[in-house]
């Protein structure tokens, strides 16, 4: 008689006590999310609680409403007042706006481009502004005349003045190149501190721009005159404007 071979049986699976069953997993995310739901509720709730409140003593105290609408008039009137006064002296200074050689001299370059631009604001530009820097494709001040002019203005510094380098024909070929094109320029003028070589005059008028030397600048800085009026052949308005 054959004896019987004992059955062997296979030892447990071991869990891994780190990692928790799926059904764990998931009995703790569902207790989680009821969590959640309740603050939820209980934030809702109270805010709808306060809102209520609130507007429950407003409809007993209506007066509060009113003295807080005359306050809300007063300041914004109050603000409108103080705004209209501050663009009221802000015009004041400009038409005051003077600056002499010695003051734009030592100025720095971009300092210079705003007083450029001031004095445009000064004439009657109010859109003028400066926008020189990288990328300005030869253009360094942006305005718009009372008359409808569009001006392009490449402005050239000088430390030493009319004792400094003097401004030369490319500078005045970069603007030509894309005052127009770009900008639809209908004044494309060249300003200096300083002084301008003598071929920039006759490139000047090849080119139809305008220059603006150190005594020009002097007049227009330090008078009452506005640009348009000290340089030759200013164009007139295109028709339509």
């Amino acid at each position: 008689m054959a004896t019987r071979r004992p059955t062997r049986r296979r030892p447990a699976p071991r869990r891994n006590p780190r990692r928790p069953g799926p059904r764990r997993r998931s009995s703790r995310s569902r207790r989680q999310r009821e969590r959640d739901a309740q603050v939820t509720f209980a934030v809702v709730a109270l805010a709808v609680a306060a809102v209520w409140a609130l507007v429950s003593w407003l409809l007993v105290n209506w007066w509060v409403l009113i003295v807080l609408g005359a306050l809300t008039l007063i300041g914004g009137a109050g603000w409108a007042h103080r705004l209209q006064q501050q663009r009221a002296w802000a015009r004041v200074r400009q038409q005051a706006l003077r600056y002499g050689l010695p003051e734009l001299d030592a100025l720095h370059h971009r300092d210079f481009e705003y007083a450029i631009r001031d004095l445009m604001l000064r004439d009657g530009c109010a859109d003028a502004r400066q926008i020189g820097g990288a990328g300005d494709n030869g253009a360094d001040v942006l305005a718009t005349d009372p008359l409808g002019r569009s001006w392009v203005i490449q402005v050239k510094h000088r430390k030493d003045g009319d004792r400094g380098a003097a401004v030369g024909t490319p500078d005045l070929q970069r603007v030509n190149g894309t005052a127009r094109q770009l900008y639809g320029a209908d004044v494309v003028l060249v300003v200096t501190n300083g002084r301008f070589s003598t071929r920039c005059a006759p490139l000047a008028q090849q080119l139809h721009m305008h220059l603006a030397d150190r005594r020009v600048l002097g007049a227009w800085a330090s008078g009452n005159r506005p640009l348009w009026e000290l340089l030759p052949r200013i164009p007139q308005p295109r028709s339509g404007r």
